[in-house]
């Protein structure tokens, strides 16, 4: 019998070891739920779950099928820690309510050359900070401006040196690969700040590995895309200026990565997405008629969700005709947006849940209400799944327009054809119902409906 619980323990510990362990302590998280992501970009998925113990012990079972990345680890609603998995057992201790500042490697090489290289860059960017508006203002012919440019050429060198030594230790570790991506191209301390800005926007890509898709495992695409498009924005710039400098970001971007089919469609959609998310329509239109899915299919059929979503911003630019609308209103009658009759229709897609269009709405009826003669109708499109909700805020606030809803939420088929993901998103349609504007917030909604004469 003893003989035989031997053989199972060994081929159970030699299973945990031929899967790996993230085995991890988290202090004062004791008896209760620690959660398991996989990372793709900043999209997360759980695939496990267990408890810690009395001591805030825990550990998972790597299966065989899991990619090599970066895993979050959750408690809690906010405390997590994110930690690379590459074919080898992690162990870690932290404290509950202090994940990043008390995190300890005990076992893994990748997560202490992440942890080492991560402080050492953030250390380095801090003094480059300082020292680079030293560099700009400072008298050129004194002898402190040499040594600070010195200084300031030194840490970068001694950074590269130290990065070039970690590639030739360890060529394929992941930590090593992420760092590669996440390292900013040397900046000579002769260039002025105009200089500077458009050297990195030109070199930001070299030293970037398009080619390694395991790096999708990661949110590293996510944030270099991040931190080169903050290159070309400026609090001082109109929407339409910060458009129009995105639109040179995006094109830059895209076509460094486009040596890679899949990384290539990660930003695509991770952009599209964004700038949707900030109604950025000018740069999303551009998006959809310079670049496509690269696994699209001319078959309408077989078309992929990211292409079919870039084909209806095609078609939601301003001057196309808005697609067909048949949405139930509150008696569950059928509203057409082919028969509405007025000069001017505002579609608002709206919902209860939503602070700001709860904000706009009282707003926009007083509008509506004040028209003399009555010149634009407003089809509220509630993205509500609550009947009582929806109608509860209606007769709250006697919204006398035309009121529709799927009750759908998100997944409606109005959402779809508009491509709405964030509310409140509005389209000012002309008689013959094209599309003249999409106002983004409760200014620029009236600012363009004074532009129309729809308002004083």
């Amino acid at each position: 019998m003893k003989q035989t619980f031997l053989i199972v323990l060994l081929l159970v510990t030699g299973l945990a070891r031929g899967q790996n362990l993230l085995d991890g302590t988290i202090r004062q998280h004791t008896r209760d739920m620690v959660f398991l992501f996989s990372l793709y970009g900043e999209k997360t998925t759980r695939i496990d779950s267990t408890l810690t113990d009395s001591a805030g012990h825990f550990r998972f079972v790597m299966s065989k099928r899991c990619q090599p990345g970066m895993y979050r680890i959750q408690w809690g609603k906010e405390e997590r820690i994110d930690l690379i998995w590459n074919h080898g057992d992690v162990r870690f201790f932290t404290v509950k309510n202090y994940p990043g500042d008390s995190l300890k490697i005990l076992s893994s090489i990748e997560n202490k050359i992440n942890q080492e290289y991560s402080t050492l860059d953030r250390i380095n960017q801090a003094k480059l900070q300082l020292l680079i508006p030293v560099v700009d203002y400072y008298p050129v012919r004194d002898r402190f401006y040499s040594n600070v440019t010195q200084e300031m050429e030194g840490i970068q060198r001694k950074q590269q040196v130290y990065l070039d030594s970690l590639v030739s230790l360890y060529p394929n570790a992941y930590a090593v690969r992420l760092a590669r991506v996440y390292q900013t191209p040397f900046i000579p301390a002769t260039l002025d700040k105009d200089e500077r800005i458009t050297y990195l926007k030109q070199h930001y890509f070299d030293k970037v590995d398009f080619s390694d898709t395991t790096l999708l495992h990661s949110t590293v695409f996510a944030n270099k895309a991040i931190s080169y498009l903050s290159l070309y924005s400026n609090n001082r710039m109109q929407q339409k200026e910060l458009e129009a400098e995105f639109i040179k970001a995006v094109t830059i971007m895209l076509s460094a990565a486009s040596v890679n089919p899949e990384i290539f469609k990660y930003l695509l959609d991770y952009l599209v997405s964004g700038f949707d998310k900030y109604h950025f329509d000018e740069v999303i239109t551009y998006i959809a008629d310079n670049f496509q899915d690269p696994f699209a299919c001319e078959d309408q059929t077989r078309k992929t969700a990211l292409q079919k979503k870039l084909d209806t911003f095609k078609k939601l630019s301003a001057g196309n005709v808005a697609p067909p609308l048949e949405v139930p209103d509150t008696r569950g009658k059928t509203v057409k947006l082919s028969d509405i009759n007025s000069e001017y229709t505002l579609l608002v897609f709206w919902s209860t849940q939503c602070p700001h269009c709860t904000a706009m709405i009282p707003r926009l009826k007083e509008i509506y209400d004040k028209q003399k003669p009555k010149r634009f109708e407003v089809i509220a499109l509630s993205i509500d799944t609550s009947r009582a909700a929806w109608t509860g805020f209606l007769k709250e606030h006697k919204l006398n327009w035309i009121n529709a809803s799927e009750l759908k939420g998100f997944a409606s088929k109005s959402c779809d054809d508009y491509n709405i993901y964030a509310t409140p998103t509005l389209f000012l349609l002309d008689r013959e119902k094209k599309i003249i504007s999409k106002p983004v917030s409760l200014r620029e909604m009236e600012q363009t409906l004074r532009e129309n004469k729809l308002m004083d």
